[in-house]
């Protein structure tokens, strides 16, 4: 970065005076909590989040220094604002494929088909019919575990632990079950995903701890 595009010093200064600012307003809004939910808390932890990020990156631009703190954030970017204690919680999972074998695929389900009368080879029995077929017969994890056998491919795959108030009553959410989780209800999310891949050379001595890395790398957790 050239001179001319340097923060200047007022504007780290002023960025500091921001963070202050913040941290005083978070403190009130922390020492007059009402309840455990109190959205001036979270409205002033977002405030402090924001003007620390700012602070940080002129400082950084300007003096090639860094801040000692950090406000953790889900990978998301929305900070948790779910209850304190949930009295229940949803276990939200995606699990993208590609059918990359579709014959594989379809004489698997037409052999489960073959055994059991109420498998039924539906849609014209192509690939949508066999899905029908061998998820009516497997559970999602033995698919999972058994992707290969059946033609597919792995994709992305994402699983939310999303805290709730209380559960919810029987079929109340069956017509739109993915449709009421609000990100920021999020307690711990694991993305696993290619992107996350990296070319690394090691020794075969080296194996444990790089899987044990890519794994760490794998895995987003959303703030505790």
């Amino acid at each position: 970065m050239s001179d001319a595009a340097l923060p200047t010093v007022a504007e780290v200064r002023a960025a500091a005076e921001a963070v202050k600012a913040a941290l005083d307003r978070h403190l009130a809004a922390v020492e007059s909590r009402i309840g455990d939910e109190d959205p001036a808390v979270y409205a002033a932890f977002n405030e402090l989040a924001a003007a620390a990020e700012e602070y940080d990156e002129l400082l950084y631009d300007r003096y090639d220094e860094v801040t000692p703190f950090e406000i953790p954030t889900p990978e998301t970017g929305a900070p948790y604002t779910g209850p304190a204690e949930p009295a229940a919680f949803s276990v939200l999972i995606r699990r993208d494929y590609a059918v990359v074998e579709p014959a594989r695929l379809i004489a698997q389900a037409e052999r489960v088909a073959a055994h059991d009368r109420d498998a039924e080879l539906l849609d014209d029995g192509g690939t949508a019919g066999a899905l029908g077929v061998l998820f009516g017969e497997y559970e999602p994890d033995e698919i999972a575990s058994r992707y290969k056998e059946f033609g597919l491919e792995e994709g992305d795959s994402t699983l939310w632990i999303a805290a709730l108030e209380e559960a919810a009553e029987p079929g109340d959410w069956l017509n739109s079950p993915f449709g009421q989780t609000d990100p920021q209800d999020v307690l711990h999310r694991f993305d696993v995903s290619s992107v996350f891949d990296e070319d690394t050379d090691f020794d075969d001595d080296d194996a444990d701890d790089a899987d044990d890395e890519e794994s760490a790398a794998e895995s987003g957790l959303a703030p505790a």
